[in-house]
């Protein structure tokens, strides 16, 4: 069984209305990059920028952000 993993920050962005050049601001993440996990393009993510992520959206649960598709 091959698994495929989902980044959720396409969501995210929506849940609070935030745009990618808000996130790239806020975060210092280039917007190439989240274009790319919005997308599931990047095939590694460093954990300073999930970190990044889950202090922005206030997140305590990896699993909001990242998680293997159903």
């Amino acid at each position: 069984m091959v698994r495929e993993i989902e980044i959720k920050l396409q969501q995210l962005l929506i849940d609070h209305k935030m745009t990618y050049q808000e996130l790239s601001k806020i975060t210092g993440l280039s917007t190439r990059a989240i274009s790319d996990m919005v997308n599931n393009k990047q095939e590694r993510i460093l954990k300073e920028a999930i970190i990044k992520i889950a202090d922005t959206f206030e997140i305590e649960d990896i699993r909001e952000i990242i998680d293997f598709k159903k």
